[in-house]
């Protein structure tokens, strides 16, 4: 079982003039102690329900995953997860290929359906209804997919056509980054995971809650003919693990049975405390999970 930490939070301490370095020890602290990912959010403004809502500081992602990978030496980056109507497919697949060029070949490509209108209204992105996200999420990961391999000819979709799906320099290594698609939802978020996705992250409300998902993506593999042990699972715990860590540890137990290879973690305080504790009370005893 792997630890990650979910950065949402770029108001503590409140100064603006200390979030640069605030980042950089906390991505230290995470990249040196032993943490597994380092995942920002995709958002422009600051959600409703977590803090002071849009008028809290927030940063722009992938900015923000750069200047992480110039302070780190191994963990993995990538934005929990990329908003599909955010940036055009091939702009995104150029920008999480530059990262991983850039960071050594540590970058993996989130990406889900977004949901947050009031910043897309904001800022003049266009909203669509709920059924395009979903069509235009699957010809992104299509373009991102067929822009990371040989063939650079042209792609051509329902809302997307390229001409030309050149990338160059391609993601290093000779592989391309590991896809994950984020979000519960059974009839379309999950399928898709079945359909095109290394990874899967779900949101760890309960372990009942867990239990069911995998369930309905084991079902969706069936469907597909895809090997459900083949797709990493991933979750979000947010209800701070650090105030009650024996029952953390217990669930995370039981999410390891499950086969969930890492957990995501959220301060819930000065984000460099809440690093330090969860390597000195937290990592140790996951360590010794399965």
């Amino acid at each position: 079982m792997d630890l990650g930490l979910h950065y949402w939070n770029y108001s503590r301490p409140v100064e603006p003039e200390l979030i640069a370095s605030t980042l950089a020890e906390t991505a230290r602290l995470a990249d040196e102690g032993g943490l597994s990912s380092f995942t920002p959010m995709d958002h422009y403004f600051q959600m409703p329900h977590r803090g002071g809502g849009p008028g809290d500081p927030m940063l722009e992602g992938y900015t923000t995953l750069g200047f992480v990978a110039a302070h780190t030496q191994r963990i993995a980056l990538g934005l929990l997860v990329t908003g599909v109507t955010y940036r055009h497919p091939g702009l995104l697949a150029k920008i999480v290929a530059t990262l991983d060029v850039l960071s050594g070949g540590r970058a993996f490509f989130g990406i889900g359906a977004g949901w947050y209108e009031r910043e897309q209204r904001g800022l003049g992105v266009p909203v669509v209804p709920l059924a395009e996200r979903f069509e235009r999420l699957e010809e992104t990961v299509q373009i991102c997919l067929q822009m990371w391999s040989d063939d650079n000819g042209p792609y051509t979709g329902r809302h997307y056509q390229l001409e030309e799906t050149l990338c160059v320099p391609a993601p290093l290594g000779g592989r391309r980054p590991m896809v994950m698609i984020g979000g519960g939802g059974e009839k379309k978020t999950l399928r898709l995971v079945a359909r095109y996705a290394d990874a899967c992250n779900l949101f760890a409300t309960s372990v009942d809650d867990v239990t069911h998902k995998l369930d309905v993506l084991r079902s969706h593999c069936d469907g597909e003919g895809r090997d459900f042990d083949a797709i990493r699972k991933t979750v979000m715990y947010s209800r701070g693990p650090l105030r009650d860590p024996d029952t953390f540890l217990a669930e995370a137990e039981v999410y390891a049975r499950l086969g969930v290879g890492e957990i995501q973690l959220l301060p819930d305080g000065h984000p460099v405390e809440f690093t330090e504790q969860v390597l000195e009370r937290l990592l140790p005893r996951i360590e010794s999970l399965p």
